[in-house]
Order: structure tokens, then C-alpha cells, then sequence
């Protein structure tokens, strides 16, 4: 199948499944013409790619299940490898979300200050 069609089939763009290539994580061959041509099983590994990435993992991260991402890999038993980056990766953005909730803390303090009762916080 053709880029685009691989981007229909799996709900991304052309530009993110070139993006993945360039990752080393899916891979094509070229026709005659130039374009890209993937194989069905590439679908199933796009799909599991977005399923990582939208769980929070960046693309690097991502390469710590190429081995179990033509499978199941919402169902399959984690590595002790995957679990680690999953870990690390849930520290990091604990870490971004503590960080963003003492900024958000210090700003309505200081409007607090500035301008008494007259603001909300938002919870």
C-alpha cells in the first residue's frame, strides 16, 4: 500500500508515517516511481506506534518495544526493558506536571496579591 493509504488506514499523515520511517520504526520499500510502498503488517505496527506515543512515550522511547510491535502490544506482557522506559517515562511527566502545578500555584498567588478576591483559581 501506498503513504497515503497507510495514513488512511491507521487515522495519521503521510508526514508522521515518514517521520516514523525516518525513526527507524516502520520501513517501505520503493516502486519503480519512487513512492513508498508498505506491507499490510505495517498498518498493525502504525497502530501500535500511535497507541505508545498517545500513552505518553516519545519516539525514542518507542524503540524499547520494536520487538513486540507487529503484535498486540496493548495486551502483550511487558518487557522488563519496556517496563523500565514506561517508568521512566511516567517519572518524567509526574515530574512536568509538579513543575506546572507550583508555576500555576506561584501565578494565582501572585494575582491573589495584586488583585484581591477578584479571580477564580481553577482546580
Amino acid at each position: 500500500m501506498r503513504i497515503g493509504e497507510l495514513a488512511g488506514a491507521t487515522g495519521t499523515t503521510a508526514r508522521a508515517l515518514r517521520h516514523y520511517e525516518q525513526a527507524g520504526l516502520i520501513s517501505s520499500e520503493r516502486a519503480s516511481n519512487g513512492y513508498r510502498i508498505y506491507d499490510e503488517q505495517a498498518v498493525v505496527r502504525v497502530r501500535n506506534i500511535r497507541y505508545l506515543l498517545s500513552a505518553g512515550l516519545t519516539l525514542d522511547d518507542v524503540r524499547a518495544f520494536l520487538p513486540c510491535l507487529d503484535g498486540d502490544v496493548a495486551a502483550a506482557a511487558p518487557s522488563d526493558k519496556g517496563l523500565r522506559v514506561a517508568l521512566e517515562r511516567l517519572a518524567v511527566i509526574d515530574e512536568r506536571i509538579a513543575a506546572q502545578t507550583e508555576a500555576r500555584d506561584r501565578l494565582a498567588a501572585a494575582l491573589r496579591e495584586r488583585i484581591g478576591g477578584r479571580i477564580r483559581t481553577v482546580a
